[in-house]
C-alpha cells in the first residue's frame, strides 16, 4: 500500500487565490507541483503558445535549418527516418508533412522492429543510397548512430539528427573524472540533452524537437509555389496535435512548455482535420469533445504502438497520412484489432515473467533481469512496465531475436537506467535510452552477467522500493464538492509531473457496497464520515486486493458482509475528486486510490 506523505510546501495560498482567481485549495495543489514564482503559476494556469521557447535556443538549430534550406533550394531527395513507437511515428509524420508543405521531395522510412532494430542502421543507410537519397533527417533517434552516420557520409549522404535521448558518453579518468559526449558526425545534431545545449527545458520528446525544427524552418523559408502563408499556418496547427500526442505517449513530464503543448494540442485534436486521427477516435468510441491526455496515452497511443510491435509501424504512419475517410477507417480498424491482439499476448507475457521471477529466486534482486526467449520481442517494453509497476523495481525484459538477445527496460525514479547501462556497456552490442526507459541488444551468453553486474553496481535501498504516495491535502469528504471538482479541471491535462490531485481522510466507516461492471471488477461503497455524514465512493482498480485487505484486517467474510450491507469497517483512504456524467446528469465522483 506504500508510504503516505502529506505535502507541506509553503506559500501565501490566500494571496495566490486572490491574484489568480482560484481557491486556496487549488493554490496549494499548484505549489505542490514545485511552482514557487508568480510567473510560473500564471503560465501553469493560463499559459499560451507564446510562452513556449524559441526553437532557435536549441543547439545546432541554425545549422540544421541552413542544411535543409540548401537541400530545398537544390531540390535534393530527402528521407525522414523515424522509429516504431508513437513518438517516432508522430515525429516522422511532423517532418514529412511539414516538408511536403514546403514543396520538398521527401519520403519516410520507419525501421522494422525485428529486421532493423531501433533507430539508424547500416541497412537503412544502404537502402537510402540505392534510392538516391541525398539528405537523411532522423527523428526520435540518431544520437547514438556514430558508425551509421559515418557510413552515410562515406556514401555522400548528408545527415541531420533530431533526437531527445541521452547522448552516449565515456567517463575519462583524472583528478576529477569527467564525461566526454560521443556526438554523431552529422552536419547538425539537434538534441536538448546535449551538455552544450542551453535550451531552457530539457524534457521535450522527439515529436516536439521535430515540431521546433519545422517552426525554425518556417521562420526562414520562402513560400513554395502553390502554397500560401495560410496553408503553412494550418499545417503547423495540425502538426501541433502530433507534438502533443508524442509528449503524452512518450511519458514526458507535463511541466513547463510540455503542459502548454499538450493543452493546446488537445484543443485542436477535438476538431482535428487529420482523417486518420478522427477515424481512430471513432473506431475506439471516443467523443472528440471530451478527449483527454488519458485517451492519448491509454487508448489511441497503444493502437499506434501495436503496429510497431506486431506488424510494421508504417501502417500507423499510413493511417495518419490517409487521404479519404474510407481509407482512414479501414486502417483504424486494423490498428485497433492489432492492439486487441497485443493485449492478450501481453497478459500471457506478464504471467511468464512472474513465473520466471519465482523460479529464479529473484526476490532479493534490486534490478530484475528477466529472460523470456519465447515472448515476441516487441512486447518486452510493455511487459517490463507491468512488472516494474508490480514490484516497484527497475526491470529489464529480454527476448530472443533473430540476431541475439533484445530487450527493453523500465525504471523507477531513484534509478537512472541509462547511466546504469553505461557502466556495463561492454555487455551490449547496442543500447540507448534515458533515465526511466531503455532498449538494448546483446549476446545470449551475457544475460547472466547482466543480472549479476547490474545488481552488483546497484545502490538502491529497501526504502527506495516502497511506493511513495504523495497526498496533496488531507481533506474531509464534505469539502470535496462539485464546485471544487469543476475548479480542478483548471489543472488539466494530467499526467507524469502533473498527476491528478490526491486527498485523504482518516477513519471512514464502510457501511455497504455493491459491485459494478460486466466483470464485477469495480464497486460503489457507502461510507460514513467522522462528522456523521454519508458519502458514496467508487473503486475501479484492484478490488480483489481491497477485499483481501478487509478479510485480513477484520476477519474472513468481512468483504461479503460489506456487500450484504452489514459493514462497520474503519478504513482511511486516499481519494481523487472528479465529475461523472451519466444519462445526462453530472455529479461529483470520489474515487478511492489507496487505503489502510
Amino acid at each position: 500500500m506504500g508510504n503516505w506523505y502529506v505535502a507541506a510546501k509553503k506559500a501565501d495560498f490566500d494571496k495566490w487565490g486572490r491574484e489568480f482567481h482560484i481557491s486556496p485549495v487549488l493554490a496549494r495543489i499548484i505549489r505542490n507541483r514545485d511552482l514557487t514564482e508568480r510567473k510560473q503559476v500564471r503560465q501553469f494556469l493560463y499559459g499560451t503558445l507564446e510562452d513556449c521557447y524559441s526553437p532557435w535556443l536549441l543547439k545546432d538549430m541554425d545549422k540544421a535549418v541552413e542544411v535543409l534550406l540548401d537541400a530545398l533550394e537544390q531540390d535534393k531527395t530527402i528521407r525522414v527516418i523515424g522509429d516504431y513507437d508513437v513518438d517516432g511515428i508522430c515525429s516522422a509524420y511532423i517532418l514529412t508533412k511539414g516538408l511536403k508543405c514546403l514543396g520538398a521531395k521527401v519520403d519516410t522510412a520507419i525501421p522494422h522492429r525485428i529486421r532493423d532494430g531501433y533507430g539508424l542502421n547500416e541497412h537503412l543507410i544502404e537502402m537510402a543510397k540505392e534510392d538516391g537519397v541525398e539528405l537523411i533527417i532522423t527523428c526520435d533517434n540518431g544520437i547514438a548512430a556514430v558508425q551509421q552516420i559515418e557510413l552515410a557520409a562515406s556514401l555522400g549522404i548528408d545527415v541531420i539528427v533530431t533526437d531527445h535521448h541521452e547522448v552516449p558518453y565515456v567517463t575519462e579518468e583524472g583528478v576529477e573524472p569527467s564525461r566526454r559526449e560521443l556526438l554523431p558526425p552529422a552536419l547538425a545534431v539537434v538534441d536538448p540533452k546535449r551538455a552544450d545545449c542551453n535550451y531552457p527545458f530539457k524534457g521535450i520528446c522527439g515529436g516536439v524537437v521535430a515540431f521546433k525544427f519545422m517552426q525554425a524552418v518556417l521562420d526562414r523559408v520562402q513560400i513554395a509555389p502553390g502554397k500560401t502563408a495560410e496553408t503553412l499556418v494550418d499545417t503547423m496547427e495540425e502538426l501541433l496535435e502530433f507534438a502533443a500526442f508524442s509528449t503524452v505517449c512518450d511519458v514526458m513530464e507535463l511541466k513547463d512548455e510540455n503542459r502548454i503543448i499538450v493543452k493546446e494540442g488537445l484543443k485542436r485534436m477535438r476538431n482535428s482535420r487529420n482523417l486518420g486521427l478522427t477515424a481512430l477516435m471513432e473506431v475506439n468510441g471516443l467523443d472528440p469533445s471530451k478527449l483527454s491526455a488519458y485517451h492519448l496515452g491509454f487508448v489511441l497511443g497503444p493502437c499506434l504502438n501495436a503496429t510497431g510491435r506486431l506488424d510494421t509501424a508504417k501502417r500507423a504512419l499510413e493511417l495518419l497520412q490517409s487521404d479519404t475517410k474510407m481509407e482512414a477507417m479501414t486502417a483504424a480498424k486494423e490498428l485497433t484489432e492489432l492492439n486487441n491482439s497485443r493485449k492478450n499476448l501481453t497478459l500471457l507475457g506478464v504471467e511468464q515473467a512472474e513465473s520466471y521471477i519465482k523460479e529464479h529466486h529473484m526476490e532479493d534482486d534490486k534490478v530484475l533481469v528477466v529472460y523470456l526467449p519465447e515472448v515476441h520481442e516487441s512486447l518486452a517494453g510493455i511487459i517490463a512496465g507491468r512488472i516494474r509497476e508490480h514490484y516497484n523495481r527497475p526491470t529489464f525484459i529480454l527476448t530472443k531475436g533473430e540476431e541475439g538477445v533484445k530487450g527493453s527496460g523500465r525504471s523507477i525514479d531513484n534509478y537512472h537506467m541509462f547511466d546504469a547501462m553505461t557502466q556495463v556497456q561492454q555487455l551490449f552490442t547496442k543500447y540507448g535510452g534515458h533515465k526511466l526507459a531503455a532498449g538494448l541488444s546483446m549476446e545470449e551468453e551475457n544475460v547472466g552477467r547482466l543480472r549479476e553486474k547490474l545488481n552488483g553496481n546497484c545502490h538502491l535501498t529497501e526504502e527506495d522500493f516502497v511506493p511513495k504516495i504523495h497526498i496533496d491535502i488531507p481533506m474531509p469528504l464534505a469539502y470535496a464538492n462539485e464546485k471544487l471538482a469543476e475548479e480542478l479541471e483548471l489543472l488539466e491535462p494530467f499526467g507524469v509531473g502533473n498527476p491528478k490531485p490526491l486527498f485523504a481522510q482518516k477513519d471512514l466507516i464502510f457501511l455497504s457496497g455493491f459491485k459494478m461492471g460486466a466483470n464485477q471488477t469495480s464497486a460503489r461503497f457507502r461510507v460514513r464520515t467522522p462528522e456523521g455524514g454519508t458519502e458514496q465512493m467508487v473503486m475501479f482498480r484492484n478490488l480483489e486486493l481491497f477485499e483481501e485487505f478487509l478479510d485480513e484486517k477484520y476477519g474472513t467474510g468481512s468483504a461479503g458482509r460489506l456487500y450484504g450491507g452489514d459493514g462497520d469497517f474503519v478504513v482511511s483512504v486516499v481519494y481523487q475528486l472528479g465529475l461523472n456524467t451519466y444519462r445526462g446528469k453530472t455529479e461529483k465522483q470520489l474515487i478511492i486510490q489507496h487505503y489502510c
